[in-house]
């Protein structure tokens, strides 16, 4: 066996610029896969980034269900749950490092600056512990600090864009609703134009809120990947139906499910398009090396039935020309690693400098095993047909071919 693998690897070099070409088949091949899975990646990774700072499609909600549905009217119910920070406490317990949990106040209020009339619009979210994983960059100042919250300090993280459109800046007040806050940090928003939330100290939102009554507190999570969100979800409601029996009449779960499943399908959807594409190309090459090795076995014809003559079974030929098939894929794939992924980098260099967007390769390892056992595959089944054709000639009929 060992002989007859030899035998191929020196058949190989009988004919280097057919080998060679062959080869390049498989680079050209293997190249491709490789360039698109790590573009891929990285491009899936840019996805997610501006997903996480730029849309509420990780945030989860548990709401207390202030009214219900009675004859086609919304009745408002007095017996609706009031969570609080021990709630929120017990709930990250529960959820570990899946999701980061915080009680949290929400509504719209009118935004002035001092002495001035003019009045803009801005959503008010009054938390009542530092949320971990914003999904908004501090541009100045600071965020909210725990002597804020157990005080109540009337201090806000204030949206950048609506704080040059203002005129304002850090230290300068800013009345939300009938009452004056500090600006103690400046955040934005990986989109400009996003809306994004002025953030204040959970017992000072009502204040803000006045002189309408402030909304129960909810409990609010944010999930590492779009992936966790139905999980997560499945987990919150597993924590509340272990408070109480009916929760599906107390509280209400809120996610942006359908916008997530969207952007699941369109993830996979772009991946398996390009894997398809890159797919074509190793069947090109893999063709390529069908070729070579039936031309072998034509040419070699006599050789293979002296052989068989001698004493060479079946299994012998076969691991004589598979050896071959391997061979050229596997020098193939190793070449074509590299120069895929130093296409995919010059690519990611061209999409930088063209868009701004910090798009860069991802290397995995599963990118290269995926890669190089496509390549393995592709050399074995393209091999076999002119290795099992070697294998059936019958020795009289080879030595005689002409």
């Amino acid at each position: 066996m060992l002989f007859s693998v030899l035998v191929g690897l020196r058949a190989l070099r009988a004919n280097p610029l057919r080998t060679a070409l062959s080869t390049l088949g498989v680079v050209i091949g293997v190249g491709a896969l490789v360039s698109v899975l790590a573009m891929g990646d990285g491009v899936e990774r840019f996805a997610r980034q501006e997903i996480e700072r730029s849309t509420d499609l990780l945030v989860l909600r548990a709401s207390p269900r202030t009214s219900r549905s009675v004859d086609g009217l919304l009745v408002r119910v007095a017996d609706f749950p009031t969570f609080t920070a021990a709630d929120a406490e017990a709930l990250q317990a529960a959820l570990g490092r899946a999701a980061s949990v915080y009680l949290g106040i929400t509504g719209g209020v009118a935004v002035r600056v001092p002495g001035d009339s003019a009045v803009r619009g801005v959503i008010v979210s009054g938390v009542g512990a530092v949320p971990r994983d914003l999904p908004y960059t501090l541009r100045a100042g600071r965020l909210l600090e725990p002597a804020d919250l157990a005080a109540g300090e009337p201090v806000v993280v204030f949206p950048a864009p609506l704080a040059a459109a203002l005129g304002l800046g850090l230290g300068d007040s800013v009345l939300l609703g009938p009452v004056p806050f500090q600006i103690v940090g400046l955040v934005a928003g990986a989109d400009s134009a996003a809306r994004v939330p002025a953030v204040v100290p959970l017992r000072a939102v009502a204040r803000a809120l006045a002189p309408l009554p402030a909304p129960p507190p909810a409990l609010a999570l944010r999930v590492g990947a779009i992936e966790e969100v139905p999980i997560v979800r499945a987990r919150v409601e597993a924590w509340l139906a272990t408070r109480w029996a009916d929760w599906r009449d107390r509280v209400e779960v809120q996610s942006n499910e359908r916008l997530v499943e969207q952007a699941r399908r369109g993830m996979l959807v772009f991946k398996l398009l390009m894997g398809a594409i890159t797919g074509i190309a190793l069947v090109v090459g893999g063709i390529g090396i069908m070729n070579v090795l039936l031309a072998s076995v034509t040419e070699r014809t006599r050789e293979i039935g002296v052989r068989r003559a001698a004493g060479a079974r079946r299994r012998d030929l076969l691991a004589q020309f598979l050896a071959e098939s391997v061979a050229i894929t596997g020098t193939g794939a190793a070449a074509g690693v590299v120069v895929g992924l130093a296409v995919a980098a010059g690519v990611a260099a061209l999409m930088r400098a063209q868009t701004d967007a910090p798009i860069h390769i991802a290397v995995t390892g599963s990118t290269v095993a995926v890669a190089a056992g496509a390549a393995i595959v592709v050399g074995l089944v393209f091999g076999m047909y002119p290795a099992v054709r070697a294998a059936r000639l019958a020795p009289i009929d080879a030595i005689r071919h002409e």
